[in-house]
């Protein structure tokens, strides 16, 4: 693990593969840390021509935490964005979409090919419309415009993701299995062993819930991308699951029609998760696919 100074805070990241082959840059979701982008699919990316770099957002993992900035209470966020309000929030998605472009400057490239799921796909966006000349061409993983006529997630997958989770290690643990289970799809059920051990790993590498609020509050202020998105012009592969329960498959055919020549990968039965070993090989081959042709 290495620190790059980059956009006024110290980002937390780790490479794989030859600085030669096709940068990279992926982006991981709402309060995980870059593990979650586990080792083996990054080395099983490296192997297919890669340079892979993961790297934790600001507010997780060993990146910057933004303690003096508060807790904000995201009910009374919600309740003053449904009067048409706007109240000041930490940071916003602009702000994240700047860190990976200065995580970037700090590593000496021009340009990648980034990658984000989730959380990770919005800011991945982001940057492709604030920087777009520093995006080779986007990867959106389950994530969504920001369209606010989009369908909503099931309350009870958003409760169990949005729920404070328990301070104890053991029951930090436990309470991941739980979460996983809720999100993923019918046809790949979670690893509970890996599960298991990348929750341990994320618990003592950086256990810091206060992060995730700030995050939560950074997407509930997202705009509405999809009138703008249509001016990007970078080849875009959009995946995701029929079973997303968390962010409905609506969320990714909108990204693929908001996106002029957007390619649309849909998995049956994956949810919000990417499935350890089970769907790797068509997800990580789809995305080895997209970067070659588009690297040209």
């Amino acid at each position: 693990m290495r620190l790059a100074h980059a956009n006024g805070i110290e980002i937390a990241y780790e490479t794989f593969g030859d600085r030669a082959g096709r940068p990279l840059l992926l982006i991981i979701g709402y309060g995980a840390q870059m593990i979650a982008w586990s080792e083996e699919l990054c080395n099983q990316l490296a192997s297919s021509g890669h340079y892979v770099i993961r790297f934790d957002n600001r507010d997780t993992g060993l990146s910057t935490r933004f303690e003096e900035k508060g807790v904000p209470d995201l009910a009374a966020l919600q309740g003053a964005l449904m009067r048409g309000e706007r109240l000041e929030v930490p940071y916003t998605l602009d702000d994240m979409a700047d860190d990976a472009a200065g995580l970037l400057d700090a590593l000496g490239m021009a340009k990648a090919h980034v990658c984000g799921m989730s959380m990770g796909g919005m800011i991945a966006q982001t940057l492709a419309l604030r920087h777009p000349f520093r995006v080779s061409s986007l990867i959106s993983i389950y994530s969504h415009t920001g369209n606010p006529a989009l369908p909503r997630p099931k309350p009870e997958v958003l409760a169990a993701l949005m729920t404070p989770p328990p301070q104890e290690r053991g029951a930090f643990i436990d309470n991941m299995v739980r979460v996983l289970r809720t999100i993923s799809g019918p046809a790949f059920p979670p690893d509970e062993g890996h599960v298991r051990k990348l929750a341990a790993e994320g618990y003592d590498r950086g256990f810091y819930p206060q992060g995730a609020i700030r995050q939560a509050a950074a997407m509930m202020v997202q705009p509405n991308r999809k009138p703008v998105l249509a001016s990007l012009k970078v080849p875009t592969l959009v995946i995701h699951g029929k079973a997303d329960p968390l962010v409905p498959v609506e969320g990714g055919k909108d990204t693929a029609e908001a996106i002029p020549g957007a390619r649309l990968l849909l998995i049956e039965d994956m949810g919000h998760d990417i499935p350890y070993r089970g769907a790797w090989p068509r997800i990580a081959d789809a995305i080895a696919q997209h970067t070659r042709k588009a690297h040209g």
